[in-house]
């Protein structure tokens, strides 16, 4: 299809499931407006993607999928597609490499439908490519792939997500929340959805926590529900003076909340998770602890992170415990070694101003 033919065309992305997937996802719909800047450009994907999607100014609309993950539900497919058949898509990107992610852009009778080989799909795609897993090793390069010729060159610009918070929400949500914005701010992501293979110790995120308090800084921790009872470990971990200067606000939030709280942080600290990757659009200074996964093929992709692990004898294992039963990807990775990246991604981002006073003695 030409560029003159797409240029007036709506384009249908169906995204992928997980967090920071989504956020990679973010790319391709950038590089599709770079090249198509009259298309509207549509995203199929569960409804919590919703937040994501909304700070992505590049999509029109975020379509919410109303089959879960794992599910077939073909009737329910085929009649979302037909809702989606009056919308007169002219071509579809398929992120996922099910053979049922596929179906709803048949069903909707898209004419050109674009994904890689996955499960035996031939016919459900008519735009199918070959993974050339050298020439495109990280799942973001893939992802942009698609929106290109096959075996693309893509251009270095293409492989940074960027998300735009909502700043006007922080009035509202400091209220809600009980917080100040009379410091800077340190967020921890204390969670990982995977297992507590990724999951970088209590009390060394504590110790972390305390150093930042130290200086004049407030913390905040940030997760879902699932998260809070570490959270709430990393708290009790910290001097009883300086409890007070820390929040835990997993659990309490919405991904909309986190999305705009992260990006108003002065700096963040983070596990392997779908926050990490949000931290990382967002441009903020970020430090990433990895333990039983790798960053080789899904790295935080910011301008200003560091990316921290230690090598083990048996790791990366990618299991979600420690078959090992010492997690020393992890319990060894120091938080001296953390603070030392630390200092350095805050040092080179100019937004981050020094504290009005400094509590180090009160601490």
């Amino acid at each position: 299809m030409t560029g003159e033919s797409m240029s007036q065309s709506r384009l249908l992305v169906i995204g992928p499931s997980w967090v920071g997937d989504m956020v990679m996802a973010q790319a391709l719909v950038s590089a599709l407006k770079t090249q198509f800047p009259e298309s509207a450009i549509d995203v199929l994907a569960p409804a919590w993607s919703g937040p994501l999607l909304a700070r992505m100014p590049q999509v029109s609309a975020a379509i919410a999928m109303p089959i879960g993950h794992g599910r077939l539900g073909l009737g329910a497919r085929w009649r979302l597609a037909q809702t989606l058949r009056a919308r007169g898509y002219r071509r579809a990107f398929v992120l996922p490499n099910s053979f049922k992610s596929a179906l709803i852009p048949l069903f909707a009778g898209i004419p050109v439908r674009t994904g890689w080989r996955g499960e035996m799909r031939f016919g459900l795609l008519n735009d199918i490519r070959l993974l050339d897993k050298k020439r495109y090793p990280l799942m973001v390069q893939r992802f942009v792939a698609l929106a290109y010729a096959d075996h693309a060159t893509l251009p270095d610009t293409t492989s940074r997500p960027q998300l735009t918070a909502d700043k006007g929400r922080l009035p509202e949500l400091y209220k809600r929340l009980g917080l100040q914005g009379d410091r800077p701010v340190l967020a921890l992501c204390p969670g990982a959805e995977f297992g507590p293979s990724k999951r970088w110790p209590a009390h060394h995120f504590a110790a972390v926590a305390q150093e930042y308090i130290g200086r004049g800084w407030r913390v905040w921790l940030l997760g879902s529900s699932n998260d809070r009872s570490v959270a709430d470990q990393v708290i009790a971990s910290l001097s009883t003076a300086s409890q007070s200067w820390a929040s835990n606000l997993a659990g309490r939030t919405e991904l909309e909340d986190v999305i705009d709280l992260l990006a108003a942080a002065s700096a963040v600290v983070s596990n392997d998770s779908g926050l990490m990757h949000i931290a990382a659009a967002l441009q903020r200074p970020l430090v990433a602890v990895y333990g039983s996964s790798s960053p080789a093929f899904t790295p935080p992709l910011g301008d200003n992170v560091a990316v921290l692990s230690i090598p083990v004898n048996c790791g990366p294992c990618f299991q979600r415990e420690c078959p090992e039963g010492h997690l020393k990807c992890l319990n060894d990775l120091r938080p001296q070694q953390v603070l030392d990246a630390l200092a350095i991604r805050i040092s080179a981002d100019e937004s981050v101003v020094a504290p009005i006073t400094n509590q180090r003695s009160l601490l």
